[in-house]
């Protein structure tokens, strides 16, 4: 028979429990908790905000918005930082707590040395632009792999926003060189807010939306630009280097040579000089022929509105990692437009933006790809797609590419207008 133990050595042994379950519970909240990291990234000489910077850590990006601004989520406190921009060194800053305050980062512009001209000055673009073409299952992903993205869609009437939509979208890609035909998105989580004028109302479809990184990744559908046939139809030249994260770049200009039955595009491709990997391009469509500009840019209108192209521009950029792999990690298209009625004297402007970051991605070795019935259609409108707008923490724990200051104000105009005219944004 066992003698009871005093009431004090019981009470101690459930406050011992307590205490380890509390300190559990303590750790699994640190463990748990999401780290958040803001700041501004400036250029070091003139003290400008640098947008469309680079921001990554412990596998997650963001960019910085127009006014240089980023807020970077993570699921502990990253080590360090890279924030890198074209033209610009390459930051990396080390952490030891979550700052309390916005940082300022300031990135220098980089200078590049006189030989590394006089070796692009003898360079032929075009052997240059195949070699890296022929390159490219040694500079790119050679497994599928699943992304995780932000993606934005915006539209100006004149200079005053009507429509703002975003989500969060997961993307398949197959491996670079086998094509993009089982390449999926699908909408995991969106909102979207519309001006509640009925004037502002213009029911125009243009091309894009969240398929734009598998209809205009140039490096891994060859048939926009980089075919041979495509390539016979412009004028190369060799520009000045530049330098993208402290790597030295190859940069060569592109312009029309040929007339197709399609518009054909001016710009510029940025090419890795170590290793000859496509990095960064920037096109612009040729608008000389106003029909075939409008057949690459509108997918539908609405009956008597005369649709009038002005601008299809595109950035696209590709990020290399440590183990020399490059990935799709950004892409921009701005259409630029005018529409008018055959009633109407003068013509009223529009622009509209889509883009989309990578903020993670993993691979998908052996995994099924996006099913059809999940994924997004190019014939669909994403703002079809979605919820309103009205929830405060509705991104938790995504990262997204933070509005600038003049989106803000008009999100919160339009949510003003739409809660006066008594509908639900």
């Amino acid at each position: 028979m066992y003698a009871q133990p005093p009431k004090q050595t019981i009470d101690m042994k459930k406050t011992t429990i307590l205490c380890l379950l509390s300190l559990l519970a303590v750790i699994s909240s640190m463990a748990q908790q999401t780290a958040h990291i803001a700041g501004y990234v400036l250029n070091a000489d003139s003290e400008k905000p640098i947008s469309g910077a680079n921001v990554s850590a412990t596998g997650q990006t963001v960019v910085t918005n127009d006014d240089g601004y980023f807020l970077l989520k993570t699921d502990s406190l990253p080590v360090r930082l890279v924030i890198s921009h074209i033209g610009y060194h390459t930051l990396r800053m080390t952490l030891s707590s979550v700052p309390a305050e916005p940082l300022c980062v300031a990135l220098s512009p980089t200078t590049v040395q006189l030989h590394e001209v006089l070796v692009v000055a003898g360079s032929d673009p075009r052997e240059l632009v195949e070699a890296a073409v022929s390159r490219i299952p040694h500079n790119y992903s050679r497994q599928p792999e699943r992304y995780q993205c932000f993606y934005r869609e915006t539209a100006m009437k004149r200079q005053r926003h009507i429509m703002v939509a975003e989500g969060v979208v997961e993307m398949y890609k197959t491996a670079y060189g086998r094509g993009n035909g089982r390449d999926r998105v699908a909408i995991r989580k969106g909102r979207r807010l519309l001006s509640p004028r009925t004037s502002d109302t213009l029911s125009v479809k243009v091309t894009g939306g969240p398929v734009t990184p598998i209809q205009l990744d140039i490096v891994k559908d060859l048939d926009i630009l980089l075919s041979k046939e495509e390539l016979d139809g412009y004028e190369l030249h060799m520009e000045p280097p530049t330098a993208i994260g402290n790597r030295p770049q190859y940069v060569v200009s592109l312009k029309p040579l040929l007339t197709r039955p399609y518009p054909l595009y001016f710009g510029k491709l940025y090419i890795d000089r170590q290793t000859l990997a496509f990095t960064r391009a920037e096109l612009s469509l040729d608008m000389s022929d106003r029909d075939k500009a409008t057949s690459m840019m509108l997918v539908r209108k609405p009956l008597g509105v005369r649709f009038r192209p002005k601008e299809l521009s595109l950035l696209i950029d590709y990020h290399q990692d440590g183990s020399g792999i490059s990935r799709l990690s950004y892409i921009r298209t701005t259409f630029r437009f005018n529409c008018d009625w055959r009633r109407r004297l003068f013509a009223t402007s529009f622009t509209a933006v889509c883009e989309m970051v990578v903020t993670s991605h993993d691979d998908a070795t052996g995994q099924k790809p996006i099913a059809g019935r999940e994924s997004f259609d190019q014939r669909d409108a994403f703002f079809d797609k979605v919820d309103y707008f009205r929830d405060p923490a509705f991104w938790q724990h995504y990262n997204i590419i933070e509005p600038t200051e003049s989106l803000d104000r008009a999100i919160d105009r339009l949510l003003k207008r739409s809660s006066d005219a008594g509908t639900n944004p």
